[in-house]
């Protein structure tokens, strides 16, 4: 694989140790952004999947938090966000071909750490979609000693009266050449600059959402909105699929908010029941992005997430 520098923005909210950001071609071709934070004398590598709409330097302080305890990270812009290649004209609307195309993002993302020599052993942290796509990698054989998730898309909270609904439109609109359209309910424009703080889906952390807010403002590029209908349909069939498949072999910590409400609550439950070596942590009060959350939950999350890790090792 040839890696070539990519931007890495840093004006906002930076981490505590300097990164990188490089670009890298997927198997078909299409160019996905990953970003390395690196301390010295890293004991591992945790491979950072992150959500719909989401984008490297979100994620600049996870990877501070995770240099503070002795783990280097490789985070991934995944096609159609960040400042990887967007899928259709209108580089607002969140879109994939299909789920399995994250796959070869994947794919690179893992030949790119080997060609970088960062640290094994790797380790798996999967955020929203990033823990629906982290979650199919791992039956696709991805080389981590252990996984860890917070909010993962094993499902979309969808009310039950208009879940056939959905399945229905993520299926007509494309058949009829419109799923490349919003489905209804969403928004062309992202949701931390149009949505007040106040009850918003993400965090309590008011600080935290101004970081969001002030990374976006300042680099419109990384900004994403709604989902295509094409993606609604393959989210909606990759989570079903998965629902199905036993838990992995492997050990595994995830992290639910008490007042979730964009994922499917009770496909995250019924994961982790039967996931023998796993356990779920519900963070008291957490919205969808515990670990945008305050300082202490943080702290606490990023603690808990690495002992697990430190005992696979």
């Amino acid at each position: 694989m040839t890696l070539s520098a990519a931007p890495l923005f840093t004006d906002v909210n930076p981490a505590p140790l300097d990164g990188a950001a490089y670009w890298a071609t997927t198997s078909d071709g299409v160019r996905i952004r990953l970003g390395v934070w690196q301390p010295d004398s890293a004991k591992g590598t945790v491979l950072l999947f992150p959500g719909r709409t989401e984008y490297l330097e979100k994620y600049a302080p996870a990877a501070g938090e995770f240099a503070t305890r002795g783990l280097a990270t490789l985070a991934v812009d995944w096609r159609g966000q960040g400042l990887a290649d967007r899928l259709l004209d209108d580089p607002r609307m969140g879109h994939v071909t299909t789920f399995a195309d994250y796959q070869l993002d994947v794919t690179a993302a893992v030949e790119a750490a080997r060609e970088l020599g960062l640290p094994q052993p790797y380790f798996l942290l999967g955020h929203s979609m990033g823990g629906c796509i982290g979650l199919r990698s791992l039956y696709n054989g991805l080389p981590v000693a252990a996984a860890a998730f917070t909010g993962p898309m094993w499902g979309i909270r969808i009310s039950p009266h208009l879940r056939p609904v959905a399945w229905a439109l993520g299926r007509m609109m494309p058949a009829i050449g419109q799923g490349h359209r919003l489905p209804p309910g969403t928004i062309i424009d992202s949701y931390v600059l149009t949505a007040p703080f106040e009850d918003n889906l993400l965090t309590t952390d008011v600080e935290m959402y101004d970081m969001m807010r002030d990374q976006l403002t300042a680099h419109p590029d990384l900004a994403l909105g709604g989902p295509s209908f094409i993606w609604l349909r393959e989210a909606l069939d990759e989570t079903l699929e998965l629902s199905r498949m036993p838990a992995p072999n492997l050990p595994c910590d995830t992290f639910l908010g008490t007042n979730e409400r964009i994922v499917h609550v009770g496909r995250i439950h019924a994961r982790m029941d039967s996931w023998e070596d796993g356990h779920l942590h519900m963070v008291q009060h957490g919205e969808h992005e515990v670990l945008m959350d305050d300082a202490r939950t943080r702290d606490n999350i990023f603690d808990t997430m690495t002992a697990r890790f430190a005992d696979a090792a």
